[in-house]
């Protein structure tokens, strides 16, 4: 997974992907409306006001900057002027589309979010959507009294013992035998990387998965699934078109939770993508769609922590 989408060389984000939305392979909420953009907007502006100072943002992934462009234009005019803008983004393809939206506002590119956080002196409202769906993921199915691990051998999966868990809500022996979970460890040891130069600020997190044990219910099977064209690929489909096809896995939020208490983030708010975006939304065909409760409504968290002083 690490190769098929990161490569610097081959990978999917690194080389292969042409656009985010309807001309893509995918879409996400930001390309569909800027509904999300303005409640970002609206969350970032509410925390200034309650801590004056200097106004950093900065988004991780930022797909074609359609999310960055709603959420600029929807700050307040007086906070906007303050406004400074940080993408954080190491897909060249990206980057390129990023910069052509972007043209007209002022924005400043990072490949790791320490270069952000260093240029905000550590404060700064930090956001991401689906994001962490996109870090590889361990693999592993209950077998017995014990887990085993997926490994791919350029031709079938072999499920292998593992003598080294990760630390994971997600690794419970109630779950039936055979039965797989896929856990971000890439994500937690990216963050906790960085995590240290953030002292001050709220980190919005945005993604679609549940907390466990909801979000492996009737999935006996994981989560893991492949893109292209648009088309949901499971099962075999999921090694083919190496770099050429996005892999995903959902989020399981009570590991982010849990991994972010370890480090030392206090989690203030977790809902549904309906709650947050109900305020702000227009009523628009686009928006009725992705606050529908049977399908992005609340197929997608929203995940708020801030650093614990």
């Amino acid at each position: 997974m690490q190769f098929a989408l990161h490569d610097p060389d081959h990978g999917y984000y690194a080389r292969k992907i042409r656009t985010v939305g309807h001309q893509g392979d995918f879409s996400t909420t930001a390309t569909l409306s800027p509904t999300l953009g303005k409640a970002i907007a609206a969350r970032a502006s509410e925390w200034l006001k309650h801590n004056p100072g200097s106004f950093h943002l900065i988004e991780i992934g930022a797909g074609d900057g359609s999310l960055a462009k709603a959420v600029i234009e929807h700050c307040p005019l007086i906070q906007r002027l303050k406004l400074h803008y940080h993408i954080v983004e190491t897909s060249e393809p990206l980057t390129t589309q990023q910069e052509i939206k972007l043209k007209r506002h002022r924005v400043t590119w990072h490949k790791h979010p320490s270069e952000a956080l260093k240029a905000c002196n550590g404060r700064a409202i930090i956001f991401s959507n689906e994001l962490v769906d996109a870090f590889p993921v361990r693999i592993f199915q209950r077998h017995g009294h014990s887990f085993e691990e997926l490994h791919w051998d350029g031709n079938c999966e072999l499920f292998e013992c593992s003598t080294s868990l990760p630390d994971s809500s997600a690794l419970n022996l109630k779950h039936p035998e055979k039965h797989r979970v896929e856990i971000h460890q890439s994500y937690r040891e990216w963050l906790e990387q960085w995590i240290s130069g953030w002292r001050e600020g709220e980190m919005i997190t945005i993604d679609y998965g549940d907390r466990y044990p909801e979000l492996y219910h009737r999935r006996p099977h994981g989560t893991i699934r492949a893109f292209r064209l648009h088309e949901n690929l499971t099962g075999p489909e999921v090694y083919q078109n190496v770099g050429h096809q996005d892999l995903t896995a959902d989020v399981n939020f009570s590991d982010l939770i849990d991994w972010g208490d370890a480090i030392g983030l206090e989690t203030c708010l977790f809902c549904t993508q309906h709650d947050f975006l109900k305020p702000h939304a227009r009523g628009t065909t686009q928006d009725l769609y992705l606050l529908h409760p049977d399908g992005p409504g609340s197929a997608f968290k929203v995940l708020i922590q801030q650093p614990r002083f």
